[in-house]
């Protein structure tokens, strides 16, 4: 029984691009249709040879280019000695068979080419995981398509356990490890929890953004964490955290996280939700944008969708316009800076507007955060437990009975407190300092 090559290595192979192009979809007159994925095939290691595109009314169902174009794809691929071909977009398990069949190579789509890269990148134990995980999220529904070979195994009519079909037993194997992979990934998600709750005394910020935007030039500029900086994309996998000294001496934590892209595999946001925990625990969003890339108005975009799909849409940020020593044309600058009204234009690689940066980070906390003191009976433990989830204590004493606590507080959480708790002092002693 032998199954098709599952690994998602592309390294060192001669890739042809292609992609269709659907009316009334329009493309931006900036973009180039194949620049990003000649990009994440190069991350991967491959030689971009070609590129196709092809423009129709819908996508075709069997081919997806439509049976004509797959028979050019043949002929370039025999032509120019190539070795896989690369669609742009995500191919149903039939559109990858019937593609294969034609041209007689190996074709995979815009999503294993993202896992490919992941799994290349994938350094840590927590990584690891969650790159299997969305492998096998992938892979599951397209098992059937991977198979050469669907004989039954020797074995009674009707029978089970010898008498199914391999396909079924793989089927059993793979959702029995999804389900394992899963359950280990919740237990890390747990302890991550635990870490971030631990740093309440410390305000903490993220930092998101596209691939390849600068966030981990950027994490390096505002602290002392020595993340690495690659000119590819998906340099960053794993999320690092260091300490800030803002402009009041004040510290906060940045963490720098996994870059987003447009149509990100949403298993592969599910599959990296520990990772994310840094995002969805953090008090403020850095969200670093390319601001010398043309398309990098629809970049943002692309990273608000994702930032929405994991529940972070609220939170408040600051548009950290990066890139401006390699901006050509400046008269954008005043566009963008009206159209995201929160935003901050910097050169991270060069520190132009770091101190800036660290103002407004400062002056957006102030006018988030309370500082309060606060005393309550030390019965009064739901009162006590939602301080330490919800606040940062910044230490805490007690005298004649009662706990008293140094604290940093939204003001929206602390008129809440008003209204529920009849027997709490409050002191305030002023903003975020």
């Amino acid at each position: 029984m032998k199954l098709k090559d599952t690994s998602f290595s592309v390294r060192a192979e001669r890739a042809i691009l292609f992609r269709a192009l659907t009316y009334p979809n329009i493309i931006d007159v900036n973009e180039e249709p194949l620049e990003e994925l000649s990009r994440l095939a190069k991350t991967a290691g491959a030689n971009v040879i070609h590129t196709l595109i092809q423009k129709r009314s819908h996508i075709d169902p069997l081919y997806y280019v439509g049976k004509g174009k797959a028979h050019e794809l043949q002929n370039l691929a025999v032509e120019m000695d190539a070795d896989v071909l690369i669609c742009d977009d995500n191919l149903t398990p039939a559109q990858v068979k019937n593609l294969e069949k034609v041209i007689g190579k190996k074709v995979i789509d815009r999503s294993e080419l993202i896992l490919d890269i992941f799994a290349t990148r994938a350094k840590t134990h927590q990584a690891k995981l969650q790159v299997e995980l969305a492998q096998l999220e992938y892979t599951k529904p397209r098992l059937k398509r991977m198979w050469t070979h669907l004989s039954r195994i020797e074995g009674g009519i009707g029978t089970r356990g010898p008498g199914e079909k391999q396909l079924e037993v793989d089927n059993r194997i793979v959702s029995k490890k999804i389900q394992d992979l899963k359950k280990r990934l919740g237990d890390i998600e747990k302890r991550q929890q635990r870490v971030v709750a631990s740093r309440k005394e410390f305000f903490t910020v993220s930092i998101v953004g596209y691939t390849n935007a600068g966030k981990s030039t950027l994490m390096n500029a505002l602290t002392n964490v020595d993340t690495l900086v690659e000119d590819k994309l998906f340099a960053t996998l794993d999320t690092k955290t260091g300490l800030c000294k803002l402009e009041n001496s004040k510290n906060v934590l940045i963490s720098d996280t996994v870059g987003f892209i447009q149509k990100l595999p949403h298993y592969l946001v599910s599959s990296f939700k520990a990772t994310l925990e840094e995002t969805l625990s953090a008090d403020l969003l850095l969200h670093v944008a390319d601001i010398s890339s043309p398309l990098i108005e629809k970049q943002i975009e692309s990273v608000n969708t994702v930032l929405r799909e994991i529940g972070c849409e609220a939170k408040p940020t600051i548009i950290v316009l990066n890139k401006i020593d390699a901006l050509k044309d400046e008269s954008v600058i005043p566009l963008l800076m009206d159209r995201y009204k929160n935003c901050i234009v910097i050169s991270a690689k060069t520190n132009q507007g770091i101190p800036e940066l660290k103002q407004k980070i400062t002056e957006i906390l102030e006018t988030k955060f309370l500082n309060i003191e606060l005393s309550c009976s030390p019965e009064n433990g739901k009162l006590i437990a939602s301080l330490h989830e919800n606040a940062h204590i910044l230490n805490s004493t007690s005298d004649n009975n009662r706990l008293i606590f140094h604290l940093l507080i939204e003001d929206k959480f602390l008129s809440k407190l008003r209204k529920i708790y009849d027997d709490i002092q409050i002191k305030e002693t002023g903003v975020f300092t």
